[in-house]
Formats: structure tokens, C-alpha cells, sequence
């Protein structure tokens, strides 16, 4: 049972074809971690740009796969880059984003043997 994703949006937006299913989890699971890196590096830097494009990149990954606190924290994350930095607390929003995510690709992979 998924605890720290949700597939309903995909499986509607692929029409239940679980070959598109395993493309989107494929993609998920290969690209999302290393774009948390690179918005980490950015935050780190104060790389603005580097952290908002990467935010911007996986933004929709996390609205598809269902994760709304986490696609609440992506847009405080973009938000942050957009206005310079601003905010003091990104650091916490950065670690309990990579919390879910690194939650969430633990479990496709195990769900969905990749």
C-alpha cells in the first residue's frame, strides 16, 4: 500500500496503461533525486536560479504522484528562490521535502521492482 505517494492522477492521466505508469515511476525514481541535488547546491550557494529551475522541474512530478505536502514545500522552495532568499526556515523545508521524496522513491522502487 502506498503511504508516501498517491497513483490515482497518473492512472487517470495514463488511462490505466501500466506501461505509462512505470515510464512516469521510472522517470520518478532516476531524475528527482539528483534534481534534489542540484536545488540543494543551489540553496547552499544562494544559487537562486539553480534552486528555482530544478524546483520549477519537479514540481509537476510531485502534483502527478499525488505528494501535497511535498508540492506545497517545492512551491515555498521556488517561492524562496524567486524572492532571494529571503526566507530563514528553507533549510527545514529543503530537509523534510528530500525526507519525502527519498520516502517515496524507496517505496515505488520496492512496489514496482526498479
Amino acid at each position: 500500500m502506498a503511504l508516501n505517494y498517491n497513483l490515482a492522477k497518473v492512472y487517470l492521466l495514463s488511462d490505466n496503461d501500466p506501461e505509462f505508469v512505470n515510464q512516469i515511476l521510472s522517470l520518478f525514481v532516476t531524475e528527482v533525486p539528483s534534481d534534489m541535488q542540484q536545488i540543494k547546491i543551489g540553496i547552499k550557494t544562494k544559487d537562486y536560479k539553480l534552486a528555482y529551475s530544478y524546483a520549477h522541474k519537479i514540481k509537476p512530478s510531485l502534483d502527478l504522484l499525488g505528494m501535497n505536502v511535498a508540492f506545497e514545500e517545492i512551491f515555498q522552495i521556488e517561492a524562496w528562490a524567486k524572492n532571494g532568499g529571503k526566507r530563514k526556515e528553507i533549510d527545514d523545508t529543503f530537509d523534510s521535502l528530500e525526507s519525502k521524496i527519498e520516502k517515496a522513491v524507496k517505496e515505488i522502487s520496492k512496489n514496482f521492482n526498479f
